[in-house]
């Protein structure tokens, strides 16, 4: 029986899911589920234990093999599970020689009633050095192909885990990037889409250190035949002048960014250690409105943040609107383990609900003018699996019709539905 993968959490992750697919197929390895994890909330941490003690009762003869970066940051708690064979750091999951040796294990299915914790391969992701990318040619069961360019942090956000699993930020060199590019567009991907923990800290780690921008613009350049690219989260206070002339004029990089903005208070942005005020995010969002009229925006925003009263709250939710944002993904503050903001003063978790339930009704209403003012116009539109798609702005789209995945088609629309566009 073949090994199945299940992939949690961001873009990235499902970058690297791909090479850890392809690393485990090469080297052999059958009837293992390899769960890769997501840290940036403790839902996403339930969810993925969920999902361990679900996958050993449905499938008791599978070994359970946890990576991610739940499990580089908290690998004695998933070790300790007794569904558990094998914990790998975020490392050594993108190592070939790690699947082969777990292809070579005679003791990875072996019964764990007699309470030993699972078998560790966690590094110290802080000393992990540079960043190099397995070639990919294709994503299974998807339209793009996600390209990672870059790996870590080097912010600390008080808020946030996510540097304790991904460690300090890294880059690939842009002739790695160029290559997997390439080989994914000659099998057939039409869109590809640039990701990384903080993609716009992209190059200086480098010999010859290299802005985000001069990576776009070069592999714009050198994969011509490549239709569609997109970035994936980005912090707009990093956003290079190169970039920013790219998203102005260059048609086949997507008119969709979405913005790591968490909250519109300017002391609530100071006690999370965000390196943006308020009103740097207004004016990002104006300038680049004008620079490429239509472009669509996105941005996350966090919801019940330790301190965080009611005015606080109340201009991050005017946020959505000052920023002319369609697309907002809307988290209830949740303290993670050993980070500055879990020993702030918290709020009442039912108030902290309560508020990303009323941000998520103002994010809806966003939401809904945009995909009205979409609805009575022609896009062009990648298809998906399921007579679906999506337009250059990353708004979904569902067609009346059969219709092949990965064909870019345009399309007029001829409503919608609250969620997806319509379309013939």
């Amino acid at each position: 029986m073949s090994s199945e993968l299940l992939t949690f959490g961001c873009r990235l992750n499902i970058s690297e899911s791909e090479t850890i697919r392809q690393h485990a197929e090469q080297a052999g390895l059958s009837n293992a589920l390899i769960i890769n994890t997501c840290a940036v909330t403790d839902e996403a941490t339930r969810q993925a234990r969920q999902a361990i003690r679900r996958a050993s009762r449905e499938q008791p003869d599978r070994a359970i093999i946890v990576t991610g970066c739940a499990a580089q940051i908290e690998p004695a708690r998933f070790a300790a599970m007794p569904e558990v064979a094998r914990v790998i750091g975020n490392a050594e999951k993108l190592r070939a020689e790690s699947w082969d040796t777990l292809a070579r294990s005679n003791s990875l299915y072996a019964s764990r009633h007699d309470g030993a914790p699972a078998v560790l391969a966690v590094s110290d992701i802080m000393q992990a050095q540079g960043l190099e990318i397995a070639p990919v040619g294709h994503f299974a069961g998807r339209t793009r192909g996600f390209v990672q360019v870059q790996n870590g942090c080097d912010h600390r956000c008080t808020f946030c885990v996510i540097p304790f699993g991904r460690g300090r930020s890294r880059s690939a060199a842009p002739e790695s990037v160029i290559t997997q590019v390439r080989q994914l567009v000659e099998n057939g991907t039409a869109e590809v889409v640039l990701t990384g923990v903080d993609l716009t800290s992209y190059g200086p780690d480098l010999a010859t250190p290299v802005a985000l921008g001069q990576l776009v613009r070069r592999l714009l350049r050198e994969v011509p035949e490549l239709p569609r690219l997109r970035l994936s989260s980005i912090d707009a206070v990093e956003v290079d002048g190169t970039l920013m002339d790219l998203i102005a004029d260059e048609p086949r990089l997507m008119p969709h960014l979405h913005l790591s903005l968490q909250s519109g208070d300017d002391m609530i942005l100071k006690r999370m250690k965000r390196r943006h005020s308020r009103d740097d995010a207004i004016r990002f969002c104006e300038a680049i409105r004008v620079a490429r009229p239509g472009i669509v925006l996105g941005a996350d925003l966090i919801a019940g943040f330790p301190t965080e009263d009611e005015a606080m709250f109340g201009r991050s939710a005017d946020l959505i609107a000052d920023c002319g944002l369609a697309q907002v993904h809307v988290f209830p503050f949740s303290a993670r383990p050993e980070t500055p903001a879990a020993r702030m003063p918290q709020l009442p978790l039912a108030l902290v609900k309560e508020r990303a339930a009323r941000l998520r009704e103002v994010a809806a209403s966003a939401w809904g003018a945009h995909i009205d003012k979409a609805s009575g116009q022609t896009h062009s539109v990648l298809t998906e699996r399921g007579n679906t798609g999506r337009t250059e702005g990353f708004t979904p789209v569902s067609f009346a019709r059969d219709v092949v995945s990965g064909q870019i088609m345009r399309v007029a629309m001829t409503g919608h539905d609250g969620k997806r566009l319509l379309a013939a």
